[in-house]
C-alpha cells in the first residue's frame, strides 16, 4: 500500500495527486480552501487506525488548475473520478470547508461508495433568504477580520508577515482557486438542501464553537437537512477545528469512523 509522500492518479485528463497513510477502512479526506491537511497532526493520527487518503484539490499544493476548471461541479466530477479509479468503496468521507460541500454533493449520488459521512464546518447550502448573509465575505473582507472569524485564538494562525516569497505566491494561487470554485453563486449550490435527503450514510458534522464564516446555527440548519445526522460542536475552535483543537477532533470522529 503506497504512504508517505504525494501519488499521482490519472483521473480523466488529470493527474491527481493524494498522500495516502495508514492502514485499514479507508477514510478518504477533502480538504478546505485553506489548503492541503496531509501533514497536519490529525491525520498522522488517524491514520493509526486507519488508509487515509488526502487528494489535493486542483490549484491548491502547487498543483496546477484545468483552464476549463471554474465552478464547483469541476470538482466534485473530479473527486467522483478519484474515487471510481482508486476503486474505493465502502469509504468515509471526511470533508472539510469547501471539501465538505465537495462530500455532501458526493454523498448526495455515490450512495453505494460512501459508507460514512463527516462535514467538518462545511459550507455548500444556503438555509436563509436572498438578502441573508448565511455565510461571511472571505474574500470582501479585511485579512484581520478574516482571521478573527476563522480562528477562536488568533494567535495560532498563520503569520503572513513571516511567510517567503515562494509561501505568499502559494497563497495568492490557491486563493485564485478556491475563488474559481465558490464564486457563483457564492460558496453553496441552491439545489443542494433539496437533495440532501439523498444521503444514506449515517453523517457526523463536526463544528468549532466560534465559527464566525459559518456559525453553529447554520450548522443546525445542515443537519436538519440530512436524515439522521449527528451534530458535536468543539469548544475554543473557530472554522478549522481539525487544526486548532485537533486531539479533541481526533477523539470527536473516531468512534463514528469505527
Amino acid at each position: 500500500m503506497p504512504d508517505g509522500g504525494r501519488i499521482k492518479q490519472k483521473v480523466g485528463p488529470l493527474d491527481l495527486e493524494y498522500v495516502r497513510k495508514g492502514k485499514g477502512k479507508p477514510v478518504v479526506l477533502l480538504h478546505g480552501g485553506s489548503g492541503p491537511v496531509d501533514s497536519a497532526p490529525f491525520v498522522a493520527k488517524l491514520a493509526e487506525k486507519f488508509d487515509v487518503i488526502a487528494p489535493v484539490h486542483p490549484g491548491f499544493g502547487g498543483t496546477p488548475i484545468p483552464h476549463h476548471f471554474d465552478n464547483i461541479g469541476d470538482l466534485i466530477f473530479a473527486h467522483f473520478d478519484f474515487l471510481e479509479d482508486m476503486n474505493l468503496k465502502d469509504v468515509a468521507l471526511v470533508g472539510f470547508g469547501l471539501g465538505g460541500w465537495v462530500a455532501a454533493e458526493l454523498a448526495t449520488t455515490q450512495r453505494e461508495r460512501i459508507a460514512k459521512l463527516v462535514l467538518v464546518d462545511a459550507v455548500g447550502i444556503k438555509p436563509g433568504g436572498v438578502f441573508d448573509r448565511d455565510i461571511a465575505d472571505i474574500f470582501g473582507l479585511p485579512q484581520a477580520e478574516i482571521t478573527r472569524r476563522t480562528w477562536h485564538d488568533p494567535s495560532k494562525a498563520p503569520d503572513i508577515a513571516k511567510m517567503s516569497d515562494d509561501q505568499l505566491a502559494m497563497l495568492a494561487i490557491e486563493r485564485t482557486a478556491h475563488a474559481a470554485y465558490v464564486w457563483e453563486p457564492y460558496m453553496h449550490n441552491p439545489k443542494l438542501k433539496h437533495r440532501l435527503y439523498r444521503v444514506k450514510a449515517p453523517t457526523l458534522l463536526v463544528w468549532g464553537e466560534s465559527d464566525g464564516i459559518v456559525a453553529t446555527k447554520y450548522a443546525e440548519a445542515y443537519k436538519s437537512m440530512i436524515p439522521g445526522a449527528q451534530l458535536k460542536v468543539i469548544a475554543k475552535a473557530g472554522h478549522l477545528p481539525h487544526l486548532e483543537q485537533p486531539e479533541e477532533f481526533v477523539r470527536t470522529i473516531v468512534p463514528f469512523l469505527s
